[in-house]
């Protein structure tokens, strides 16, 4: 998740009567705080793209279903095309805090940020759960809208977290919020049974609000990120348009997500540990010396 870090953002100093000679004209124009940088802008097209993940889950999947005119093929298209803006906000995420870090970012960066990764990785997610309650075969509604519930106020922790947390320089507490909606919305197009389906998204949900260690994108590994939600977005497109072999690729490019989302924690509680043992051995050493 790249949301805007607060040391990242140009300090905001406010224009001065003085500076106009008349304060009438210094209040007619548009304070500094309320100015949008580039940044913003994409940060505007993250929830854009969340918001149409929500359009996308109603008028493609759920409707069809509820009027009963559905068709599979089209049901898949706007599944995939949901899943896909999410893929999509995500790119925002990430672009909108490289953005930040290199150019400015307005008083306004991490308000908006936190808003729009609300929108896209805690609404658009959930409702997808929501639907996937009424539509799956095997599914309980009411017990699919209380794990959506769960995710959601996951996510709602967590960015109220970051935002009175100060954390070391590289590293989020908790699952990612668009990693972790990823991962759900990967673990319910697995199609497993009911029950497992619910415990794993609640799962990735208590790994959101956790206080577990993750790396920060930047560098190599948000190289590496853009070309996983790229390559994400190709088997989506295969699946969606019912190539050889296209659900099979969309199994396996959603297992591996979940993999990630499990392997990662444990990679992270290791590495603590490691470092736990190694500040002893260091305290002990000069203990004794």
């Amino acid at each position: 998740m790249t949301v805007i870090d607060p040391d990242t953002q140009a300090a905001w100093v406010p224009e001065s009567d003085a500076d106009t000679g008349d304060p009438d004209d210094a209040t007619d124009e548009m304070p500094l705080s309320t100015r949008l940088s580039i940044a913003d802008t994409l940060t505007l097209g993250n929830a854009t793209c969340g918001f149409m993940a929500v359009y996308f889950t109603t008028t493609g999947v759920l409707i069809p279903h509820l009027t009963g005119s559905e068709d599979g093929g089209m049901a898949r298209h706007s599944a995939a095309t949901a899943v896909v803006l999410m893929l999509m906000a995500s790119v925002f995420d990430l672009f909108d805090g490289l953005v930040a870090r290199k150019l400015r970012s307005s008083a306004m960066g991490a308000e908006l940020d936190n808003l729009s990764d609300l929108i896209s990785f805690g609404l658009a997610p959930a409702y997808f759960v929501v639907v996937w309650g009424m539509v799956a075969n095997d599914a309980h509604q009411r017990v699919g809208v209380a794990a959506a519930i769960i995710v959601l106020l996951a996510v709602v922790l967590r960015l109220a977290r970051f935002s009175c947390v100060t954390l070391r320089d590289g590293i989020f507490q908790g699952m990612p919020s668009p990693f972790g909606a990823l991962t759900v919305v990967s673990i319910v197009l697995l199609e497993l049974p009911f029950v497992p389906t619910v415990i794993a998204i609640v799962g990735v949900a208590w790994l959101m609000a956790s206080r577990v260690e993750y790396p920060k994108p930047r560098g190599r590994l948000a190289v590496a990120m853009l070309g996983w939600i790229v390559l994400s977005m190709g088997l989506l497109a295969a699946w969606a348009f019912d190539a050889p072999g296209g659900e099979l690729l969309l199994q396996t490019g959603c297992a591996l997500q979940v993999v990630l989302g499990a392997v990662i924690p444990l990679f992270a509680t290791a590495r603590r540990v490691y470092a736990f043992r190694d500040n002893r051995r260091e305290a002990r050493a000069a203990a004794q010396g």
